[in-house]
């Protein structure tokens, strides 16, 4: 059986309602040889008939008697779709902010749910949850902390993970054990105060040694240049995950534990617009097992996700 289509469904309810050809042919403004010939293959799609015609009378078969509320009530639903759909698409643009990393398919994801604007001003986490906390944004992607979400009144929702490595000098690419590298703490807690927090817990955690900078080295050229001075491999940030290294230096894989930073998409706990929270449904659809909780894995102490499964 091919596809019923909901044109045919409403011919075939204006004529149970009518229970005559011609009026039902008036009432949807189409001719009545193409009602009678929609009506038809309708029958021959589902295999049954719908209506006892001859002459002069036309009624329902029980085919037909049974399926008119439930055709009926497709058809209110489908009427109710469209209206929900002309809501969203006569809405507000859902304002999302981010850091350095969105979901690549965002746009698909939240096609015909909801008119999402995503924000140029690209700022840390702790400064963007807090712009979702005071209205400035709908949701916003983000590393944040469950105090955090707590005191600012957000709702977080798993979107994704990375895997952090090192980088060094030299050409020696083999995995380097946590407490053998160095994390990087910028004096400046305007723009890294949310690293500055990771970075310290994880190297309490592991023995990893401190470099407490004042130049914003924790991603860009100025982070290469710290590197090629630093007698042990260094942390990359976040930031610098999708940056290309120069030829002198090389990436490697930490171990003992591995370190990941999660990524959460946050909004207000009391959003109550329907395009806010149909636009944060489809963007943090399942994401599947992104490794959280393997052994030997670390994650701060206060990260929503450590203790919740993936």
């Amino acid at each position: 059986m091919r596809g019923v289509e909901l044109r045919q469904l409403r011919y075939f309810l204006a004529v149970a309602e009518e229970l005559h050809f011609g009026r039902a042919a008036a009432r949807l403004l189409i001719a009545g040889p193409s009602l009678s010939q929609q009506i038809k293959a309708l029958e021959r799609d589902l295999g049954v008939p719908l209506f006892a015609r001859d002459r002069r009378t036309v009624a329902l078969t029980s085919a037909g008697a049974a399926l008119v509320p439930e055709v009926r009530a497709l058809l209110e639903r489908a009427d109710e779709l469209q209206r929900h759909a002309r809501q969203l698409s006569g809405s507000q643009p859902v304002r999302i902010g981010y850091v350095n990393w969105l979901p690549p398919d965002l746009t698909a994801r939240t096609a015909g749910v909801a008119q999402l604007y995503v924000d140029a001003w690209v700022v840390p986490s702790h400064a963007q949850a807090a712009r979702v906390a005071d209205g400035s944004l709908d949701l916003a992607v983000c590393w944040i902390r469950q105090k955090d979400v707590e005191q600012l009144g957000l709702t977080a929702q798993l979107l994704g993970a990375d895997r952090l490595y090192a980088v060094s000098t030299g050409t020696d690419t083999s995995p380097v054990h946590a407490k053998d590298i160095a994390v990087l703490v910028d004096d400046d807690v305007t723009s890294w105060q949310s690293w500055n927090e990771y970075a310290e817990e994880f190297a309490h955690d592991t023995g990893a040694a401190v470099r407490r900078i004042h130049n914003g080295a924790i991603t860009g050229p100025a982070f290469f240049d710290h590197v090629r001075v630093c007698t042990t491999p260094v942390l990359n940030s976040p930031k610098g995950q999708t940056t290309p290294l120069p030829p002198d230096l090389v990436q490697r894989p930490v171990i003992d534990p591995e370190v990941l930073w999660t990524w959460s998409l946050v909004r207000r706990a009391d959003e109550v617009r329907t395009g806010v929270l149909a636009a944060a449904e489809a963007i943090t659809r399942p994401v599947g097992d992104l490794g959280l909780h393997r052994e030997g894995v670390w994650l701060p102490a206060d990260d929503p996700w450590r203790a919740v499964e993936g």
